[in-house]
């Protein structure tokens, strides 16, 4: 009996040991993490209060809409002014009198302006259609690859970076010594398709770069040769990139002053230069009123040119969407 109340007890002690020690892990462990939840506490607050809390960069938004309207101002300031002090009724530029149309009629009735403005207008519209068809014909000949690709873009994208005066004496140099094409309305109009064929071939790739080609696939799943594809699923597509390559090359041509002074001749001055001569003569309203004047059509001639654009790609879109659904049906 003694031995077996023995071995009762030491299975009852260990058992009540192992119990404690059961609770007191229990404990530890509960403290521990309670321990490690106030931990988390502020952590999680700071974390709430990043997450929830606007951030640095966008606190404050007016301070980048006043950043942009300070680089506005500064841009646009003496644009508008001119254009106020264009309607001045005195010659002074420094105080406004009144108003008046009268520099503007003036501007009208002088035979140098007007024929100044339709040469420039003549050589605008001539170089544009001349760089807008080679070109488009260009970016669609870099499309594809080929050996010599990297040297033909790298070529027809130099002037976009060679200085307009490089660019004016080379072609000085080239028309008169070499090919002996005299000053005039032929030299400008090489130096205004050479400049402006840049801006067409980026603005057309940059298109052809966005096109899906399984439609000109599907078209010619459909039987479609390739004139036709070009014609009634790739040049409709197109056409957003080809107007606004139009539009860019018409502007730089109308606008152009460095390129054109050199190559000018007697009898063959464009407006811009002309406006460059007499500023250099003194800043009087005649030149304050044409300035602005050449500034809103350039401004129209562009919106306009976007504009046109724009509704032609969506009516363009939808016929040529008609076109490959008929087809396949």
């Amino acid at each position: 009996m003694n031995v077996s109340s023995r071995r009762a007890s030491r299975r009852r002690g260990d058992g009540g040991a192992g119990g404690g020690g059961v609770e007191r892990t229990s404990a530890g462990r509960s403290g521990g993490e309670h321990h490690g939840a106030e931990q988390a506490r502020p952590a999680a607050r700071r974390t709430a209060r990043r997450g929830t809390g606007p951030r640095r960069g966008v606190r404050r938004p007016w301070r980048l809409g006043t950043a942009a309207a300070a680089v506005y101002v500064f841009l646009y300031a003496p644009i508008l002014w001119l254009a106020l002090v264009s309607f001045n009724d005195s010659r002074t530029l420094s105080t406004l009198t009144g108003f008046s149309l009268r520099w503007y009629a003036e501007l009208a009735n002088d035979e140098r302006v007007v024929s100044a403005l339709l040469l420039s207008l003549r050589l605008a519209a001539a170089s544009a259609v001349i760089a807008t068809v080679i070109g488009t014909l260009a970016a669609f000949g870099l499309r594809r690859a080929f050996r010599g690709r990297g040297l033909w873009t790298t070529l027809l994208a130099l002037p976009l970076v060679v200085p307009e005066v490089v660019l004016g004496v080379s072609l000085l140099a080239f028309c008169v010594q070499l090919m002996g094409i005299p000053l005039g309305f032929g030299a400008l109009l090489l130096a205004h398709v050479t400049f402006s064929l840049s801006y067409v071939v980026v603005v057309v790739r940059a298109r052809l770069a966005g096109l899906d080609p399984r439609i000109e696939e599907a078209a010619a799943d459909l039987g479609a040769d390739p004139l036709t594809r070009w014609r009634t699923v790739t040049l409709p597509l197109i056409a957003p990139a080809v107007g606004a390559g139009a539009a860019f090359a018409f502007v730089l041509s109308f606008d152009d002053v460095v390129t054109s002074g050199y190559l000018t001749g007697v009898g063959s001055t464009t407006l811009p230069v002309f406006v460059y001569g007499q500023a250099r003569r003194g800043v009087s309203p005649e030149v304050v009123a044409l300035s602005t004047a050449m500034v809103a059509a350039s401004a129209a001639l562009l919106l306009l040119g976007v504009l046109v654009t724009v509704v032609r790609a969506r009516r363009a879109g939808r016929s040529a969407a008609r076109d490959v659904l008929a087809s396949a049906s």
